[in-house]
């Protein structure tokens, strides 16, 4: 029977680009700029890379239909890459395939790269999609601040909290992440906001303003795997490995008139987090979790996703964000390095840039936003798709011996 891949990988290097505007730069830049600093953390050379993955959304504008203008910009020795999409998952969706190749035997090194290039397509929010089997079953999908707009009202007539108590939380979030992501150089947006300028900022859609909204980024960021007795046997002493890592789709049961759904969590979540904690052999989450990064798309998701990531109870996470629960300096932080709120969101590399900060954080590596205490286990969430349907990846890393 199945056991799970605890244990049996770690992180041997990883890399982020800056996120931004960068107009000067294409997909092939971003990934060797993020590849740059992995292969110099991991202390191998390339030639050793035995696999690649690669994930991008949006392909006709970042790299095309296959992974060969990855192997091209990094000069990989002939070896196989295999580009992966899976909505906003899609970086988390290029590392498990790495890590899977590692852990089955199949690769001794592996790339995990995720990068994305949005602001050259022109568009405020992301592309719309406009063909394809998601669409041919459901019909046009919406604007991302609607559909989220929506999860924020479920959220408020479920668990009976008033808009005003939910938007001053989500106010709270948005200032909390921007305050971490002023620490980062690599952020997008590096600049503090207040509580009064989120909540007097212009609606986007109520009750979502504008600081609510992430923002459209460009940026890279990538892992090079191995396992553990390679790791060690290359000089590692500190090592990351890979506790867990759980995606989970939907099926179409949030839609059905007859389903169970109310439309003020994410399903798939739930699922993702428990199989996920299940595999790390997490039975407290708020105790044993020492930080998340999680798919703050919109302030409600991050909110919404400490009930589904079993950090708050139900109805309850608009309260522990005002409490300072997943503050900087909170009993479980979240967004240290700012979040999708001040990184922006290059689909593909979103999820790899989430590892990244806790790769960083567990080796005590994360400069003047670093943990007092560093943890031992570190969680990222992300989510692709929209409420109704959607996929949810989550991955838990941590010290080698915890």
């Amino acid at each position: 029977m199945a056991s799970g891949i605890k244990d049996k990988v770690a992180i041997l290097g990883m890399g982020c680009s800056n996120f931004g505007e960068r107009w000067d730069k294409d997909a092939g830049d971003l990934m060797l700029e993020a590849f740059d600093e992995a292969i110099v953390d991991a202390g191998i050379d390339t030639t050793q890379i035995d696999a690649a993955w690669l994930g991008v959304a949006y392909d006709v504008v970042s790299v095309g239909s296959s992974g060969i203008p990855m192997s091209f910009a990094l000069r990989l020795p002939n070896i196989g890459v295999t580009k992966v999409e899976n909505y906003c998952a899609s970086g988390t969706e290029s590392f498990r395939g790495a890590v899977y190749a590692v852990a089955s035997g199949a690769a001794d090194i592996a790339l995990a790269m995720g990068v994305e290039k949005l602001k050259d397509t022109g568009y405020a929010g992301l592309p719309f999609r406009t063909i394809g089997s998601t669409l041919d079953m459901i019909g046009v999908e919406g604007s991302g601040p609607g559909n989220f707009a929506q999860l924020a009202t479920a959220y408020c007539s479920v668990h009976g909290v008033s808009a005003q108590d939910l938007k001053r939380a989500m106010a709270h979030v948005s200032v909390k992440s921007h305050a971490n992501g002023a620490k980062n150089p690599k952020a997008h947006l590096r600049t503090p906001i207040d509580l009064d300028t989120v909540l007097n900022a212009p609606m986007i859609a109520e009750p979502l303003g504008l600081f609510d909204c992430c923002g459209v980024s460009d940026g890279a960021a990538c892992a090079i795997v191995t396992t553990p007795e390679i790791a060690r046997s290359l000089g590692k002493t500190d090592l990351v490995t890979v506790k867990a890592l759980q995606i989970a789709m939907s099926n179409g049961w949030e839609m059905q008139q007859a389903g169970g759904w109310n439309g003020a969590y994410f399903h798939t979540a739930r699922i993702a987090a428990a199989k996920a904690y299940k595999e790390a052999g997490v039975t407290k989450p708020a105790e044993q979790i020492g930080m998340t990064e999680v798919h703050d798309c919109f302030s409600v998701t991050e909110l919404v996703t400490m009930e589904d990531l079993f950090l708050s109870q139900a109805g309850e996470a608009w309260r522990d964000v005002l409490d300072g629960m997943f503050d900087a300096d909170g009993k479980v932080p979240c967004q240290l390095d700012g979040g999708l709120k001040c990184f922006g969101h290059p689909i593909g590399a979103s999820g790899l840039r989430m590892i990244y900060e806790n790769y960083l954080q567990l080796l005590g590596r994360a400069g003047g936003r670093q943990l007092h205490t560093s943890p031992s286990l570190a969680l990222s969430h992300n989510i692709g798709g929209q409420p109704s349907e959607n996929v949810c990846a989550v991955a838990i890393i941590g010290l080698s011996n915890a």
